[in-house]
């Protein structure tokens, strides 16, 4: 049995234990994660520093000031809304699989599968954003020239290298245990908090524009303006688009979930990193991204400059804070992509444990040394660095990735929204009460504006990867006979055996 970690109760892990087995399951992980780690790999997924930095020119370009001032808040509220519909289900259910049984608990083993494939493909395109945009632009930008690189000379082939060098260090330390992935992604949650502070309080105090406030809720229409990255579109589609930075940024938080397995007192420490990490972010996100529009020199040539507007606001510190900024970013967002990888190979494992993968007896296989789904987390990283080979890739990972783990997050919640009262009403220690069915319903009808909004041109890619997406599920589920071969995960007993229940104690 693994020790207890500080801050755990005692019983602690016969509990979770108890409680796995009662889901129909029995403990392979090794559970060594308390309630800080799970909070930390959620945070750490979400990073600030990633999608706060890499979107931005998105949403600058898209209705100006407000949709970082105005935009911001707002799509932090609808995330906020989201993982506390999440939290309250998972509170119910924490098992490693997540959003995939709280579908098939709540709805049924069809709507489970479905949206674990939305899950598991969202969860790889955020992998192979993330780590993409370790590439370009934090190393290209920021570190390579301090190694006397010339960006302008590297290819497409050095960064298909780099990015799979990248991720298969991000998997070694993933198969060699959640120890050591678990320290990374404490360490990672200190250093986002950190960087993120430093950072702000730099470009302010640095700063030689006058702060006009103005900027956070000026409405400018940047569509198809030159470098901007929207064609022309009406002032509330262009407001619209530029949500997306937000959704991006805090998108990943189901990472608690993932874990649950591997988490001490998951009924209660899952749901507060789920809450936590989305509460943290939005409020340190804001203040950020907030500083990076108060110190930009001219609106118009930080939307011309795309995502060069961040080496742009660096180049105004001194080299002395500007050098070690840069390779802070650089490291915080190389441990987002080790979080975003814990959470995928996970997700992947507990969709095989039940059947629902192709070579499920391979991927859920568990480590015996290390305690961790191995296959599942080489897997996941060689399907990531397959989808970085697209020519432009970022913005279809990115706004993929946004809108698939969206449409998985709220599946099981709409799910939940038919069920409670009826097959779900025994909850876990985190329950909405009253508020449960109000905030599902606003969770599903955000989650449908996302889907409108993400699927609009320039990503219409995106659409079309959602369109074949669904037609092979329904070619493999009706054509190919998955539904009467697919089992689901076992049937959640109210009770455990006697016998069962003593042996635990």
């Amino acid at each position: 049995m693994e020790p207890l970690q500080q801050g755990d109760a005692p019983g602690a892990l016969d509990h979770d234990a108890r409680q796995l087995q009662r889901m129909g399951y029995k403990q392979e992980l090794s559970r060594r994660m308390g309630g800080f780690s799970n909070f930390a790999i959620s945070f750490s997924i979400i990073c600030i520093l990633a999608g706060g930095i890499t979107a931005f020119p998105q949403a600058l370009s898209a209705a100006g000031g407000a949709s970082v001032g105005i935009g911001w808040p707002l799509g932090a509220l609808f995330a906020g809304v989201v993982a506390a519909a999440m939290a309250q289900i998972a509170s119910s259910y924490p098992t490693a699989g997540g959003l995939y049984h709280w579908s098939s608990i709540l709805g049924n083993k069809g709507w489970g599968w479905a949206t674990a494939w939305f899950n598991l493909l969202g969860l790889i395109f955020v992998v192979a954003s993330v780590n993409f945009g370790v590439y370009d632009p934090f190393f290209k930008t920021l570190v390579a020239p301090l190694f006397g690189i010339n960006p302008d000379s590297l290819t497409f082939w050095h960064q298909t290298a780099f990015i799979a060098v990248i991720t298969f260090s991000q998997a070694w330390l993933n198969h060699s245990g959640i120890k050591i992935t678990t320290l990374l992604t404490d360490i990672s949650g200190y250093l986002i908090f950190a960087i993120a502070v430093i950072l702000t309080l730099a470009l302010l105090g640095f700063s030689k524009t006058p702060f006009d406030f103005g900027r956070l809720v000026d409405f400018t229409n940047y569509t198809g303006f030159d470098g901007g990255a929207w064609p022309k579109e009406g002032m509330v589609s262009a407001f619209l688009s530029g949500l997306l930075l937000t959704v991006y940024t805090i998108t990943g938080f189901d990472a608690s979930a993932h874990t649950s397995e591997e988490t001490h007192d998951a009924a209660r420490n899952v749901p507060k990193g789920m809450l936590r990490s989305v509460g943290w972010s939005a409020l340190f996100g804001y203040i950020m991204v907030c500083a990076f529009l108060l110190v930009m020199p001219d609106i118009k040539e930080g939307v011309k400059a795309g995502g060069g507007f961040f080496n742009a606001l660096l180049g105004t510190l001194p080299t002395w804070l500007r050098v070690p900024l840069g390779i802070g970013i650089f490291l915080s967002n190389y441990l987002c992509g080790l979080a975003c990888l814990t959470s995928c190979s996970r997700m992947m494992y507990a969709f095989a444990r039940d059947g629902g993968l192709p070579a499920s007896r391979a991927l859920r296989r568990v480590n015996d040394t290390h305690r961790t789904p191995g296959t599942a987390i080489w897997v996941s990283a060689v399907l990531a660095i397959a989808v970085t080979l697209y020519g432009d890739a970022f913005a279809v990972l990115s706004t993929g990735s946004a809108v698939f783990l969206y449409v998985s997050y709220v599946m099981p919640v709409a799910a939940g929204l038919s069920a409670e009262g009826r097959t779900w009403v025994h909850k876990g220690p985190f329950n909405l009460g009253v508020w449960s069915k109000p905030v599902a319903l606003l969770a599903v009808l955000g989650g449908a504006v996302l889907v409108y909004v993400g699927i609009q041109p320039p990503n219409e890619k995106v659409l079309y990867i959602s369109f074949a997406l669904v037609v092979a599920m329904a070619v493999c589920w009706y054509g190919l006979g998955v539904r009467s071969r697919f089992t689901g995960p076992p049937e959640v007993k109210e009770e455990l055996p006697a016998d069962v229940e003593a042996a635990g104690s």
